[in-house]
């Protein structure tokens, strides 16, 4: 869940017996104390020597949850950094703000980022769907506490790749729906506006190579680039948030 958790609690195991603490809770605040230590003042010195940075938060750029940072889970490749900071400089017009979920981790390709499937290079990253308001207005809200499991549901005249993938046997294809950590902000809803402006930012930079997101929403939003593409039954759906990847 977090690459370094594991390495931490066995330094934490050594260093709760020197210290010769006895209770959970001193067990507990060993870790925790040591996890963000490491986390937060060792972690993002090491990981440029894997070819990773931190996703570099700005007015426009941020984590739609923190959770993603403390866990991290906020690793790119210096690429894809780029691409974020030139997106957002599109948008800050249009006052969207470009929200993050998961990146990759920040050592070693091909560890796997649970529960994906290829987050694992430093050249994959999630952001949030926008959203506005009852009146119209981008505004900078989520559905969900953790920003995942709240759907954009295919409407009766568009085609349903959910059921088509649940039918077939991909029963974890809906599964972040149980990942949503509680849902908020319900007088909000899915902004067909900003999200397609977001899409049309990215496909401006030449560092894209593909773009993840559910084939009712791509025809809903008139998204026709060939670097849009289908994720497949074997992932999870894609209709509450975009996958974004560098070529």
């Amino acid at each position: 869940m977090t690459q370094i958790g594991g390495v931490v609690y066995l330094f934490s195991i050594l260093i709760s017996r020197l210290l010769h603490s006895k209770t959970k809770l001193q067990k507990i605040g060993v870790f925790t104390i040591l996890y963000l230590i490491i986390s937060f003042l060792i972690v993002p010195f090491i990981a440029p020597k894997f070819g990773r940075e931190k996703v570099i938060n700005t007015a426009y750029v941020k984590p739609t949850n923190f959770m993603t940072i403390v866990l991290n889970r906020n690793y790119v490749k210096k690429e894809l950094n780029t691409l974020l900071i030139e997106t957002s400089k599109r948008l800050k017009n249009d006052g969207i703000t470009i929200r993050y979920l998961d990146a990759n981790f920040p050592f070693i390709n091909k560890f796997p980022l649970l529960p994906h499937l290829s987050h694992n290079d430093g050249k994959k990253l999630d952001l949030s769907l926008i959203y506005q308001n009852g009146q119209g207005k981008i505004i900078d809200k989520q559905k969900s506490i953790s920003g995942y499991g709240v759907f954009e549901t295919p409407k009766s005249t568009e085609i349903n790749q959910i059921d088509t993938c649940l039918s077939n046997g991909y029963f974890q294809y809906d599964y972040p729906k149980y990942l949503t950590f509680g849902k908020i902000n319900q007088d909000i809803v899915f902004s067909e506006l900003g999200t397609r402006k977001l899409i049309a930012a990215l496909l401006e930079q030449h560092q894209i190579g593909k773009i993840f997101i559910e084939p009712h929403l791509k025809k809903r939003l008139q998204l026709k680039n060939s670097k849009i593409k289908y994720h497949g039954c074997k992932a999870v759906r894609h209709d509450d948030h975009i996958h974004i990847q560098l070529k």
